[in-house]
Order: C-alpha cells, then sequence, then structure tokens
C-alpha cells in the first residue's frame, strides 16, 4: 500500500512550525492512526468532507474507524511530512539540503508555508521589508535545480544508452526520473505538458530545463500557504503574490491563531468550530460549562476575530489541507457490507471506513485496496440502488459506496473489511498517478 503524504516546506521562522502544530493538533485525534509507519517529524493532519451519513439520515449511527464524524462533516486523516532543511543552496547540499531533497521522493504534494509579513530573511531571520515572493521562486528553484543537475552531469551517458536501447523518450525519463517517485503515467503527463516532441539526442540545456519544469508540475503540485496574514505589512505582499501566480493554488492562513483557538478550546475557555469564524465565549453561552475569561485573554480573542476570523472567514489553516487534498484530485470511497444499512462485516455503525482513492481507480482496483482478499475472490460489485457497477468502471463522488461481491469462502471474512491506508495500492498508484 501507498500512503498518500502531504510534504510541510518553508524556511525558518516562516511559521512552519506553527502550522504543523495547529494541523496535527493532538486534541483533534480520535482512535488510532490508520498509518502503520510514522516518523518521529511526520503527523497526521485532518481534513473535512461530507459524509454520506447525513444524506441518508444515520449521522446518529456514524462510527469511522479513524478520524470522527460530527452531524455529516467527517474529519479524515491524512498523513503530513515535515520537511527539515530548508535554506538557500539545498540543491548543494547546504544546510540540511541533502535530507530536505531526499525527504521531497516521498511526498505527493507540497505544502510552502511563506512568511507573507516580510519580517524574515531567506535564512530566517528578523528583518523588515523582505519580499516574499523570492521564497516561492527560491522553492521551486532548489528542487529544479536539484533534478536538472543531476540529469544534466550524465545526460551523455543517457542518450547513449536510450539509442542503443531504441527505447521510447517516455521509458528513458522514466528510468531516470523514477527515483523522484515518478510513475510512467507522470513521465507522459510531463512529456504533454512540456510539449517536447524533438528526438532526446537533440535536446539542449534548455530543453531539458523546460521537461525538469514540466516534471515539477506533474510530480510535485504545491499549495503556497501565505501565513502570518495578521502583521502590518501582509496586505501589500498578499496582492503582489496573487497577482504573479494562480490564486487556486493559494491560501491565506494564520497558523498562530489557529494554535491559539485550538489551545483555548482544549482548555474550556472557548467553543470553536475549525475552519470557521465561529467562536462562543461563556459570555455567548452562560449556560456552558465553559470557563469565564479575564479582560486579556477577552482582549486577545478579539483581536485574533477582528484581524483574521472576520476578515477572512476563518484562519485559512484548514483550507491549507482541503486544498491539498483538492489538488491531488482524491476521491472519497466507502466500502460497505450492505448497502440498506451501511454497515460493515462487524455491524459497529455505518460508513466506518473512508479510503481517499486516486482518481482513475477502477472498482476491482478499490476492491484490492480494501483487501486483497476481495479482489482475489471478486464476483462483482453494486453501488446505491443496488445498481451494479463493472470492474473496470471508474469511481467517481456517484458511485461511491461500495459493496463487493465475493465467493462465499470470503464473504464473511473479507467483504466490508477496509484496509488501514490511506491512499492507494501501488498497483493503483502506479498506473493512476
Amino acid at each position: 500500500m501507498k500512503d498518500v503524504i502531504i510534504a510541510c516546506v518553508g524556511k525558518p521562522s516562516a511559521g512552519k512550525s506553527s502550522f504543523l502544530n495547529a494541523v496535527t493538533d493532538a486534541t483533534a485525534k480520535v482512535g488510532n492512526y490508520p498509518f502503520t509507519t510514522i516518523k518521529p517529524n511526520n503527523g497526521i493532519a485532518y481534513f473535512p468532507i461530507e459524509c454520506p451519513c447525513k444524506r441518508f439520515g444515520k449521522s446518529h449511527l456514524c462510527a469511522p474507524r479513524y478520524g470522527r464524524c460530527i452531524d455529516g462533516k467527517r474529519f479524515v486523516p491524512i498523513q503530513i511530512l515535515d520537511v527539515a532543511g530548508l535554506v538557500p543552496g539545498a540543491s548543494e547540499g547546504q544546510g540540511l539540503g541533502n535530507q530536505f531533497l531526499d525527504d521531497l521522493r516521498h511526498a505527493n504534494a507540497l505544502i510552502h508555508v511563506v512568511d507573507v509579513s516580510g519580517t524574515t530573511d531567506a535564512n530566517g531571520k528578523e528583518t523588515i521589508g523582505y519580499d516574499p515572493i523570492g521564497d516561492i521562486e527560491w522553492l521551486r528553484g532548489e528542487i529544479h535545480s536539484w533534478i536538472y543537475g543531476n540529469l544534466n552531469k550524465k545526460w551523455g551517458q543517457i542518450v547513449r544508452r536510450h539509442l542503443a536501447i531504441k527505447a521510447s523518450t517516455a521509458e528513458t525519463l522514466h528510468t531516470q526520473l523514477s527515483g523522484y517517485g515518478a510513475t510512467l503515467v507522470i513521465v507522459q503527463r510531463t512529456l504533454d505538458r512540456s510539449g517536447v516532441k524533438d528526438a532526446m539526442d537533440t535536446w539542449e540545456k534548455e530543453t531539458i530545463k523546460k521537461v525538469v519544469d514540466a516534471f515539477l508540475d506533474e510530480r510535485f503540485p504545491t499549495i503556497i500557504a501565505l501565513n502570518k496574514i495578521d502583521l502590518p505589512d501582509s496586505d501589500k505582499n498578499i496582492s503582489k503574490i496573487m497577482r504573479k501566480y494562480d490564486q487556486n493554488k493559494i491560501v491565506l492562513s494564520s497558523a498562530l491563531a489557529e494554535t491559539f483557538l485550538r489551545k483555548l478550546a482544549k482548555q474550556k475557555f472557548i467553543n470553536y468550530e475549525e475552519g470557521t469564524d465561529n467562536v462562543q465565549t461563556k459570555e455567548d453561552l452562560p449556560d456552558s460549562d465553559l470557563k469565564s475569561l479575564d479582560d486579556k485573554l477577552q482582549g486577545r480573542i478579539e483581536k485574533v476575530q477582528d484581524l483574521v476570523l472576520y476578515r477572512y472567514g476563518s484562519t485559512g489553516v484548514q483550507d491549507v489541507i482541503l486544498k491539498a487534498v483538492e489538488v491531488l484530485g482524491l476521491v472519497p470511497a466507502f466500502p460497505v457490507k450492505s448497502l440498506s444499512t451501511f454497515a460493515n462485516a462487524n455491524g459497529k455503525g455505518v460508513f466506518r471506513d473512508c479510503v481517499m482513492i486516486w482518481p482513475g481507480t477502477t472498482v476491482l482496483e478499490f476492491a484490492d485496496i480494501v483487501h486483497p482478499e476481495i479482489a482475489k475472490h471478486y464476483l462483482g460489485a453494486e453501488t446505491i440502488g443496488n445498481r451494479k457497477i463493472g470492474e473496470d468502471d471508474i469511481i467517481t463522488s456517484e458511485n461511491n459506496i461500495i459493496c463487493f461481491k465475493t465467493s462465499q469462502a470470503t464473504h464473511s471474512s473479507a467483504t466490508g473489511t477496509a484496509s488501514t491506508t490511506t491512499g492507494s495500492s501501488n498497483q493503483s498508484s502506479n498506473s493512476k498517478k
């Protein structure tokens, strides 16, 4: 199985630590983790999706195996990788550059936390008036230099072998780029995106750079989290960045505000609905068990509301994770034993399992993700309305509640037993990504 991993990157003091503390806050974790190999610098974030339990009037019975569901809003876990060592010259091994770049091999998407206030320079040192656009260009430049440098220094050897074995351009590039986690499908999409049609033995350096540029877009889709939006110089920098970059991949955020609000909620000073501007205090809910606020704490909350919540609608932290999931095109799928009760084999609640799968995953591939025995003894599958779906049908939001039919020997033990890994099988990820 291959986990879906989102890597969080950023220079020192950009607010990456605050962002990670906010999205992987221990208070948000419910139940066991669905991931079996978590490094110390990894964490679990939870992002909301619409759970089908509400549509079918079964919210009171919804019992996710992982994450949680609150009145039809389901919080699904996803793995976050904290990538360290981002300093200028990373591609040349500066700082922890080699470790930083090696960690990226495991990521499916990147979240680049940028200090949009301009109060930290390229090395994370305190300053005034720094242009954060430089950080955005610099991150991509470092990754580009890393990959281009590795290709360019052995290009002659690559071309000679390419001609000798008469391989296709995609096959040769796949051999060279597989070390960066690239599949053949990604390489083929890279060539399409680059528009390069010339034979490899005619490529100049600029052509190689153009292909690498396209490869970055395909292999490392990046969401830019403009952090520290509540500081004075942020506004002018936000406007400048919005004009230059794709706004669909930019999210405004205040990780420190999110961390602050979650801490107060944990301490029972406030009720806070993550991803919104909804903050309630003892004054709002006099009959609740919330603690009373002193003037200082009340003032801090009001400041967060004025500078962040009321102005932007939320702290933006949850939106960053949602945007990263969106750019990957992940599809939530729900394996159930019964299409009438929506329970699994154990019968402990409804919609127990939610598996995020790659776009283009077929029904049979999903069966293998849920449990290899289901795929091995697969007889068929049905979705809502007892509508039969073929094994080669692509799973979408229209047919993502699935009941598998297997031989009698495996029906009771395998059907409805979902994988404990959010993501897709190696077969699915290799063929779709």
